[in-house]
């Protein structure tokens, strides 16, 4: 790479994200009004300052909007499921009957918002956690806008080792850790560590929200237990299955978040009042709603559906070897911009196997439940009707925005833009650059919307850089990836998804304000974390 590594072209690098944080953050503009800025900027300084000519712009773009398309599938089939069980009560019935097993509001809270959050990345991923999790908050009474933050921030410790660990192969293929080495588990314990620190701040975080210091006191043994469970379980589950590391711990924390709301601590009806991310209004006018003779196992039937389809194809492996055969991407030629960054020429990219892919299990879950739901007569004449086209007017609006993102990823990863801000930061830093090591996963999530995409786009960055400095390389990969699994709770298409199936589109910019004032110093303890235990 001849790209000049310097802070003129680094600052041209970053501008394209400074003026998506300014517009969104700053200037309150969503995500489908920003999207197109930050892509105008990227074309611009990719063709003015990094050389790229029409044929690599056209070529990045393709791909980008190849990338969207899989990505906009996920979020219609995830809505799709939402308009189900709206359009048949069943939010209403889950409510009342998360309430009666937990009468504790603040475990209700954290058993919708973060510990199902974690069961559903255990083994979807790809923003379905968000996309699902946004409106099941919405019917329990949290207000729209925390119940898009909440699951944001509760399904990014998984996000490395869940989805049966596709964002941690991507990384030990990047930085080439063969399996079961001796590097490869001391790189996957590094990285649990990590995120184990992680879970801890979100679970402590939602108690914040809930209702400050009082919600602290009250959830500090429940959190902690789940932490444990969930960080812990992933830590020594690492050492013997990376695939299930994040499911197994998920599913007990599921289980175990019910026990207690039978202990004596959590056991009575409890909530504050004035809480701040709770809508009273909401829950008053919704107890006036006829609610379905509906059991609450029976509201849960799509959920039910999604967790079997997607456990049985995807561990059942001459099943999914099977499914996984049929596949479909396109090719695209080899490109470069005038200073030798070359994008190799690829004959199937980013390839779609429909049946192994989580829009599959979202949709095949989607129609299991309408179909019980018709049976039983929850959903009436026309509500089949009423449910697609509320989905398809529901992700609409959101495409613009996806699109645009994703397109604006892809040219700034084709023109070099992207690795001239990692290696700008390590070059000016050197070693202190280790306490910034997380930031580079982050960013890379930030900007593709996928902790997997970013470990592909810097693993062998990161490792590169760890050897120059004479740092440890699994602590650096570790903290690439936790870094990356923290960026999923501020990356705007994932934001999108919950303020989609939230009904809020547009405030995409909120959301991540108040995010980053908990990813942004999480990120910075993980660096600092790093940087005692391996530097000094």
């Amino acid at each position: 790479m001849n790209i000049p590594v310097n802070l003129f072209m680094w600052i041209m690098a970053f501008l394209p994200i400074a003026a998506l944080l300014i517009l969104m953050i700053k200037c309150g503009w969503g995500a489908t009004e920003a999207a197109p800025v930050g892509l105008l900027i990227t074309v611009v300084t990719g063709v003015a300052f990094y050389k790229a000519d029409i044929t690599l712009l056209a070529s990045e773009s393709a791909k980008g909007v190849w990338n969207a398309l899989i990505i906009l599938i996920i979020v219609w089939t995830a809505i799709l499921m939402y308009q189900v069980g709206d359009e048949a009560k069943a939010f209403l019935v889950i409510r009342n009957g998360m309430r009666k097993l937990l009468p504790n509001e603040l475990l209700l809270v954290l058993a919708m918002g973060w510990i199902f959050e974690s069961f559903l990345q255990g083994i979807t991923g790809f923003g379905v956690p968000v996309a699902v999790g946004a409106p099941l908050l919405i019917g329990i009474g949290v207000k729209p806008l925390w119940a898009v933050i909440i699951p944001l921030i509760g399904q990014a410790w998984g996000n490395t080792f869940g989805t049966l660990g596709a964002a941690w192969d991507s990384l030990a293929m990047s930085a080439g850790l063969a399996v079961g080495s001796s590097e490869y588990l001391t790189t996957a314990m590094w990285t649990a560590f990590f995120l184990f620190i992680w879970t801890a701040i979100g679970g402590f975080a939602t108690c914040w929200f809930y209702g400050k210091g009082k919600a602290l006191k009250k959830g500090f043994v429940a959190v902690a237990i789940m932490a444990v469970i969930q960080g812990g379980g992933e830590l020594l589950l690492t050492q013997v299955s990376t695939t299930l590391a994040c499911f197994i711990p998920a599913v007990i924390s599921l289980v175990v978040i019910l026990l207690l709301g039978r202990t004596k601590m959590y056991k009575d009806e409890w909530c504050i009042e004035d809480s701040p991310i709770m809508n009273r209004d909401f829950a008053a006018a919704d107890g006036e709603e006829e609610i379905p003779d509906m059991t609450l196992v029976q509201a849960f039937v799509p959920y039910f559906a999604l967790s079997i389809i997607t456990l049985v194809v995807l561990l059942v492996k001459p099943l999914n070897t099977v499914l996984g055969q049929i596949k479909f991407g396109f090719a695209f030629p080899e490109t470069s911009t005038g200073y030798g960054y070359v994008n190799k020429a690829v004959d199937c990219f980013s390839p779609l196997a429909p049946f192994t892919h989580a829009s599959m299990f979202l949709f095949v879950s989607a129609i299991i439940g309408l179909v019980y739901y018709k049976k039983h007569g929850w959903i009436g004449e026309g509500g089949t009707k009423r449910v697609f086209v509320k989905s398809v007017s529901m992700t609409m609006p959101s495409g613009i925005a996806v699109i645009g993102l994703v397109i604006m990823s892809k040219i700034m990863d084709g023109t070099g833009q992207t690795v001239v801000l990692a290696n700008g930061i390590a070059n000016v830093l050197g070693k202190v650059y280790i306490i910034f090591a997380p930031f580079v996963g982050l960013l890379g999530t930030f900007m593709t919307g996928s902790n997997m995409s970013s470990n592909i786009l810097f693993g062998s960055f990161q490792m590169t850089t760890a050897k120059l400095l004479g740092a440890n390389t699994a602590a650096i990969l570790g903290a690439q990836s936790a870094g990356g699994a923290i960026g999923a709770a501020i990356s705007p298409s994932k934001i999108i998804l919950g303020t989609t199936t939230a009904s809020i589109l547009g405030s995409e910019g909120e959301v991540m304000k108040k995010l980053m004032a908990i990813t942004i110093p999480a990120t910075i303890l993980i660096g600092a974390v790093l940087f005692v235990m391996t530097a000094l």
